[in-house]
């Protein structure tokens, strides 16, 4: 592959499916996650491969057109005239970048309304759609929308192995929510862990090495998106303060969110640094995570959390490194539970059901890191922990979120560095975090 080291990306099976009974497939993302390179090797190979890369795996098999809106002359274009610039489009193309040109959606609306037939859109977007309900409204019931993450541990796993294209996708939520986990020893991570944490998922950081030069790509990665990227959504007087307002979220992943703390260093108002917030939520920089609720409960704790979008730029905001991590066991246990929660997140893209994510905490100070709701109801938990030991202590918060959920609840899980993956009572088990990404060594009950 020209030396371009392939990742495969497991969400591409569903991108397919799609671009056969949708007229528009969105794919959107952080910048720099993959985005233009899914694209390409399914609509446009002959663009990835001016690239220094060759397509390979499944691709629509169909001809498409590539446009970049970071290409000036096509944004201008696109600006000055959208109704005119869609209308001379080829019968299928991708349109990279579309959320620096918002007026287009209105205008690809027209389009698919004339002419309905599927696949002819591919817009890719490092702007959450969802996030911008103008633009989600222009094409309701004409899209589809794929969330791309930067790298899981999955599919880092599988890193240059062409080969493995079409084997099944590992998914820890299968066994979570159905097949179950088999008594089994596994290999501790140890540094690994550490190292895994503070690398993250972007392809273009993962390619530099580990240090100054991985840290370098960070800041410059956020310098574009805050610099750049968030002018185009948004006029905002103080684009200086977001680098260091994501300083201060990555410094808090993992705990609930308070805009008081994060709004403490600067001399703005309380609904301007909200504002601000939700412009990092857009760019996929950070998240929040909703608490779970059940309506008979009156004591649950209804704040969100904070969480950042990849833990390598989280580490990178905060200077910290492997051996940092090793030292400082209380900001290992933050990440570390991120770290978790954003692979849960990037498996959710390829499990057949669809899920959504929260996390609980009552009044009594019992918690749980991670709830995963299935569509038909089903709840289960996960805990985390960085330690190599596990007691029945730590699954106090399951517990209780198990007794709230009654019947619902069917799993579960204090993840940890430890080797064996036992039972600690009725649907509760601690298993290896490896397994997370790794395939399971047989089913168990």
């Amino acid at each position: 592959m020209n030396g371009a080291v392939y990742y495969p990306r497991h969400v591409r099976g569903h991108l397919l499916e799609a671009l056969h009974d949708s007229p528009a497939v969105v794919i959107h993302g952080p910048r720099q996650c993959g985005k233009t390179t899914l694209a390409q090797t399914l609509c446009a190979p002959e663009h990835l491969s001016r690239s220094g890369w060759e397509a390979s795996g499944p691709s629509t098999g169909l001809e498409y057109a590539y446009i970049t809106f970071d290409d000036d002359a096509a944004r201008n274009a696109a600006r000055a005239d959208p109704a005119g610039f869609v209308a001379d489009l080829p019968e299928r193309v991708v349109l990279d970048e579309v959320q620096r040109v918002p007026a287009l959606f209105a205008a690809i609306k027209l389009a698919i309304d004339r002419d309905r037939r599927p696949g002819r859109f591919v817009l890719t977007g490092s702007t959450n759609v969802l996030l911008m309900p103008a633009l989600a409204d222009s094409l309701a019931g004409r899209m589809q929308i794929v969330r791309l993450h930067p790298l899981s541990q999955a599919e880092l796993a599988r890193q240059g192995r062409v080969s493995e294209q079409t084997r099944p996708c590992p998914v820890f939520l299968d066994s979570l929510f159905g097949d179950g986990f088999a008594i089994a020893s596994s290999e501790r991570l140890g540094p690994q862990l550490r190292e895994r944490i503070a690398a993250g998922g972007y392809p273009a950081a993962l390619a530099r090495p580990p240090g100054r030069r991985r840290a370098r790509w960070y800041a410059d990665y956020l310098d574009a998106v805050t610099q750049r990227d968030i002018k185009d959504i948004a006029r905002i007087a103080r684009t200086d303060v977001l680098p260091r307002l994501m300083e201060i979220a990555a410094a808090q992943t993992g705990r609930l969110f308070n805009v008081s703390s994060l709004a403490a260093p600067f001399q703005l108002s309380l609904p301007t640094i909200r504002d601000y917030l939700v412009l990092l939520e857009r760019q996929f920089l950070l998240e929040r995570l909703a608490p779970w609720h059940n309506r008979r409960l009156k004591r649950l704790v209804k704040t969100p959390k904070l969480h950042i979008d990849d833990t390598g730029l989280a580490c990178a905001l905060i200077g910290a490194d492997p051996e940092t991590l090793r030292a400082d066991r209380g900001l290992l246990g933050q990440l570390a539970e991120t770290f978790v929660y954003q692979e849960l997140r990037r498996q959710s893209g390829w499990y057949h059901h669809p899920v959504k994510f929260f996390h609980y905490r009552d009044k009594d100070g019992a918690e749980v890191d991670i709830v995963i709701e299935r569509a038909a109801g089903a709840v289960a938990g996960i805990e985390v922990k960085a330690g190599v030991t596990v007691t029945r202590a730590d699954f106090r918060g399951l517990r209780k979120l198990a007794s709230a959920a009654g019947e619902r609840f069917v799993a579960g899980v204090v993840l940890y560095d430890g080797e064996l993956n036992a039972g600690f009572g009725d649907r509760l088990r601690a298993v290896p975090v490896r397994r997370l990404w790794e395939p399971h060594p047989g089913i168990g009950p």
